[in-house]
């Protein structure tokens, strides 16, 4: 077998994933953003979800949530193979965190590797709610 490295489709923060019986995933509560009452915190389920295509091989994606400072891993996942048969085939991959104890406001940052090299990096922003329970700060 060839190996193209794949595209990573898409990487996706929800708090819950569902897959029907003809195959289709359902993305629960999808969000960029955790605002709590207090911090330190227990964030009780995170899931991610991947999509992986355009590629051909075996691989291996590894998740990651940074800290504010950028270099220090909050929480990482497990290596979880990524197999593609042919260049129009697709992997999805669901991976769950469980109590991840934030313990500082600011913006922690998502990773998602293949084979260790660094694929998406984005911002999970972590903030005290200042207006009513589970509602966001309003904009400045």
């Amino acid at each position: 077998m060839n190996t193209i490295i794949p595209d990573l489709q898409s990487a996706v923060l929800c708090d819950d994933v569902r897959q029907e019986r003809n195959g289709k995933f359902i993305l629960i509560g999808l969000f960029d953003a955790i605002w709590v009452q207090s911090l330190p915190t227990r964030y009780p389920r995170l899931f991610m979800a991947t999509r992986w295509c355009s590629g051909e091989g075996t691989f291996h994606q590894r998740s990651r949530i940074l800290k504010p400072d950028g270099t220090s891993v909050l929480v990482e996942g497990q290596n979880i193979p990524v197999t593609l048969t042919s260049a129009e085939a697709t992997a999805t991959n669901v991976e769950i965190f469980l109590n991840i104890e934030f313990q500082t406001e600011g913006t922690h940052w998502v990773e998602v590797l293949l084979d260790g090299d660094l694929k998406i990096r984005y911002p999970l922003r972590v903030g005290i709610a200042k207006g009513q329970q589970g509602q966001p700060p309003p904009s400045a």
